[in-house]
């Protein structure tokens, strides 16, 4: 029998959850634990639970489920110890630095990191890319919800005085989106002062942003989540060539199976820091390349 890849999660929010999920039903890995800061029980699920990852013996690819304002601080610390590293940072425009920074810290260790590495920024960034391939010249429509980010609901919960947050996106057509924000906030918080934090944040400072205090999100919360990709263009000079990508899904769910998937693309790649759209979609796949091949061409 092929021996499994191991792998090692780092966080276990909703992400990490799903990621354990995704890991036990793929043929070519397996968990060999999970990382916390906080260690309150020895294991989870029958997988050993650490705060090192060093505890771990062998790790081929650490899966980071952690906030995204973290993920570049958890990755330099595995590519300093040659391990491979995969992320779903998911601030769009932070996303060249942090590829800059990581592949040289990649390259120093001889490891991988594949960063953005959910939906999107992720697997839609493949289908954006195949769209404009097909129909140089246009324009493109990114979609989303309705359905909750995860992104920014975990970015509102930092902010001093919340307790709890969910936001949902909202599109309203043309790539253009609304953020409703639903609050759970500690006692004594200022809601003014919450919602302007919230609105000054990256996340949400470029879009249309209402901020509700709720007495309790979890009667809200929903994982469900969709996209709409459109691009009408040009291919050579024929004009008005239409496409478009549809999905409905479970947030978390999704992201992590992309995150596995990631895990087996890097372990074919050179070392070195990269995006989705650089990787060979069939590097996502297990089994034979002669069969994929046969399979899907």
């Amino acid at each position: 029998m092929e021996q499994k890849n191991k792998v090692a999660i780092i966080g276990y929010g909703n992400i990490g959850r799903y990621a354990l999920e995704a890991l036990e039903a793929a043929p070519d890995m397996e968990c060999v634990g999970i990382v916390r800061r906080n260690v309150t029980e020895p294991t989870i699920n029958g997988y050993k639970v650490v705060n090192d990852i060093r505890q771990l013996g062998q790790v081929d690819v650490a899966i980071l489920a952690t906030p995204t304002r973290k993920v570049e601080e958890y990755a330099k610390q595995c590519l300093a110890l040659g391990i491979n590293t995969v992320d779903s940072f998911d601030i769009h425009t932070k996303i060249v630095d942090l590829r800059r920074s990581l592949d040289a810290e990649a390259k120093a260790h001889g490891a991988v990191s594949i960063i953005s590495a959910g939906w999107d920024p992720g697997s839609d960034s493949i289908v954006r890319t195949l769209m404009e391939s097909l129909a140089p010249r246009g324009i493109s429509y990114t979609n989303f919800g309705p359905g909750r980010s995860m992104g920014h609901s975990v970015a509102v919960r930092a902010i001093p005085g919340v307790r709890d947050a969910l936001s949902m996106t909202i599109p309203v057509g043309t790539g253009i989106h609304r953020r409703m924000v639903y609050v759970e906030l500690e006692d004594g918080a200022d809601f003014k002062t919450v919602e302007a934090a919230i609105k000054a944040d990256a996340y949400f400072v470029n879009d249309e942003t209402h901020v509700m205090q709720v007495p309790c999100v979890d009667e809200l919360n929903d994982v469900g989540h969709g996209v709409n990709l459109v691009r009408k263009g040009v291919s050579g000079k024929t004009h008005n060539q239409l496409f478009e990508f549809n999905m409905k899904i479970n947030n978390p769910a999704l992201t992590a199976q992309v995150l596995v998937n990631m895990c087996r693309a890097a372990l074919k790649q050179q070392p070195g820091a990269y995006t989705m759209i650089e990787i060979p979609v069939i590097d996502m796949l297990p089994g034979n390349k002669e069969d994929i091949i046969r399979h899907l061409v």
